[in-house]
């Protein structure tokens, strides 16, 4: 019986252990200080598509910047439903602090101290400028607010279990950028854009797996497959590129669908020389088969 008490008292210690070291962490307001620029902000909004998840189903135009959420995300984990994050003070991030929506983007963590789950790719913006998220900050807390209130996540056990999230986010979480291609592209698809998101498959806890970078993925719905874009994959040139992410248009005269039509309205919207850089990047890719 004492043997038995001990394996249960190391197993509950070794528990504690575990989660306090996948805790989740957030900014306190001292160590973020920063003022953002708005009219910036509008610039990293587009690069990091937020429009593209967190405006309602089928939205057009100025639509778009109502960030009302709503948009169900078919995943083999479950599926996640987008939250409002637009300016309303009740419903949305009109009542959250500066510190407290930068801990979210950046670090994952809710304003409640608790994990966020990865659908919300902040694997990716917590490689970003901390001025960058404050541009954005700035640019969110102008747009229109909406009192459509966020819905709950549907998903099974054990993935409704945010604690688990720590253990995640220590194996799957990088703390710096890839060294291919071009430094500003690099940034902006690795950081900004979040391209491997989508274009990159994942190992069995929902990963990125990086030794097949950009080589294309099946679609979390279970409906085909994402392309690659690696030069194994695709052929096309800079040129090709950079056009094709101002208008959609493939050099084969077909057209953007899916989540891509979402991507290419954001990236129409960024400076010429944003998807130059994102173009450059993609054609130094290594061919991955």
């Amino acid at each position: 019986m004492r043997a038995l008490a001990f394996l249960a008292l190391a197993a509950a210690l070794v528990a504690a252990a575990g989660l306090w070291l996948t805790r989740s962490q957030a900014f306190a307001a001292s160590e973020w200080d920063l003022t953002g620029d708005p009219a910036a902000g509008e610039r990293i909004f587009h690069l990091a598509g937020c429009a593209g998840c967190h405006s309602a189903e089928g939205a057009e135009g100025d639509e778009r910047l109502v960030l009302e959420g709503g948009r169900r995300l078919v995943s083999p984990f479950g599926t996640f439903v987008v939250p409002n994050i637009s300016s309303d003070p009740n419903v949305g991030i009109g009542g959250w602090t500066d510190a407290e929506l930068a801990s979210a983007i950046m670090l994952g963590t809710g304003r409640d101290g608790a994990h966020l789950y990865p659908s919300f790719p902040y694997a990716a913006y917590g490689l970003a400028e901390r001025q960058d998220i404050a541009d954005l900050i700035a640019y969110l807390r102008i747009l229109p607010p909406s009192d459509t209130s966020s819905e709950p996540h549907e998903l099974p056990f054990p993935f409704n279990i945010r604690a688990g999230l720590g253990l995640w986010k220590a194996l799957s979480v990088p703390d710096h950028l890839s060294e291919t291609g071009p430094a500003q592209g690099r940034y902006l698809v690795e950081a900004l854009s979040h391209c491997a998101e989508c274009h990159t498959p994942r190992n069995p806890i929902g990963g990125l797996d990086r030794t097949s970078w950009m080589a294309g993925a099946p679609n979390p719905s279970g409906d085909g497959r994402i392309p690659g874009i690696t030069p194994a994959q695709l052929g096309w040139s800079e040129a090709d590129v950079a056009y094709y992410l101002e208008t959609g248009l493939t050099p084969e005269f077909d057209s953007a669908g899916g989540h891509m039509a979402e991507v290419v309205l954001s990236l129409s919207k960024v400076p010429e020389e944003d998807r130059a850089a994102i173009a450059a990047y993609v054609k130094a890719l290594p061919p991955v088969e």
